[in-house]
C-alpha cells in the first residue's frame, strides 16, 4: 500500500519550525501549502488534510483566511479525513459552524488535559495526559453534531465530527519550539520564567504520549482510503 498523501496547510507566518515538527511526526507524504502566502490546493485529491497552528485568529479579516476556510469546507465535503492543531482546530470548528472567541488570557506551558469522550484519536493515550499549550482563543461552542473529546480547566481541547478531528494543544512541539514560542509571547516576567522553567526533558517526555494522535489519525486515514478503494470510490461513512 502506498504512503498517505496529505495536504499540509501550514498557517504559520514563519513556517520553518512548523514544517520541521509536522514532517517529523506524520508518517505520510506531506504536500505543503503556505496558507498565509495565499497557497492552497487546487484539488481535494488527497488522503487527508492537516492544518497547523497560526499566530492569527480565525475571525480576523486577513486576506488568506477566508479562502482557506473555503478550501477546508470543500475538503470536508469531499469526505477527506481532517486534523487541525491549535489554530487548525479552531478553523475546523469555525468551518463546521462552531464558535471561536478570545479567552482574554493565555493558556501556555505544559499542562494536563483529560479525555471527555471516546475517540480513536486518543487510542493508547492515558485518560489524563500532558501536553504543551499556547493559545488565547478557544472553541467556545462546538459545531452542530460534534462531540467534545478532550478538555481541561481552560475549556475545550478536542472535538470530533465524522472524519474531522481537532486538538487545541500542540502534540508536534519539541522543546526548542516550545521555548521559542514562549519567548515570543507578551507575558509578565514572572509568568515567562515559570513557563520556561517548565520546559524540561521530563515534561517533554511525558508530552510525547500525545504524539499518538498523529499515528492514530494516519491509521484512520488509511482505513478510509482502503474502504473507499474496496467500494470502487463510493462514499463510505466513517
Amino acid at each position: 500500500m502506498s504512503r498517505l498523501r496529505i495536504a499540509f496547510v501550514n498557517a504559520a507566518h514563519e513556517g520553518a519550525d512548523t514544517r520541521r515538527n509536522f514532517r517529523r511526526e506524520l508518517d505520510a507524504d506531506l504536500v505543503e501549502f503556505d496558507a498565509t502566502g495565499g497557497e492552497l490546493p487546487a484539488t481535494t485529491d488527497f488522503d487527508g488534510v492537516v492544518v497547523s497552528g497560526s499566530r492569527s485568529s480565525v475571525y480576523w479579516d486577513e486576506d488568506w483566511i477566508e479562502p482557506t476556510k473555503e478550501w477546508i469546507g470543500e475538503a470536508i465535503d469531499a469526505g477527506l479525513p481532517c486534523l487541525g492543531v491549535c489554530w487548525g482546530h479552531q478553523l475546523l470548528a469555525d468551518v463546521l459552524g462552531g464558535e471561536v472567541a478570545d479567552m482574554g488570557e493565555y493558556e501556555i506551558g505544559y499542562r494536563t488535559v483529560e479525555h471527555t469522550g471516546d475517540s480513536r484519536l486518543f487510542d493508547g493515550v492515558d485518560e489524563a495526559f500532558t501536553v504543551f499549550t499556547t493559545h488565547s482563543d478557544a472553541v467556545t461552542e462546538l459545531p452542530p453534531g460534534a462531540e467534545e473529546i478532550a478538555a481541561n480547566d481552560y475549556g475545550n481541547h478536542g472535538f470530533q465530527r465524522d472524519r474531522v478531528f481537532g486538538v487545541q494543544f500542540h502534540p508536534e512541539y519539541d522543546t526548542e519550539t516550545a521555548e521559542s514560542v514562549t519567548k515570543g509571547k507578551d507575558l509578565a516576567d514572572d509568568r515567562m520564567d515559570e513557563v520556561l522553567a517548565g520546559i524540561t526533558e521530563e515534561n517533554y517526555r511525558a508530552a510525547c504520549e500525545a504524539k499518538l494522535v498523529f499515528e492514530n489519525f494516519c491509521d484512520f486515514a488509511r482505513e478510509v482510503r482502503e474502504r473507499e478503494a474496496e467500494s470502487d470510490g463510493g462514499t463510505v461513512s466513517a
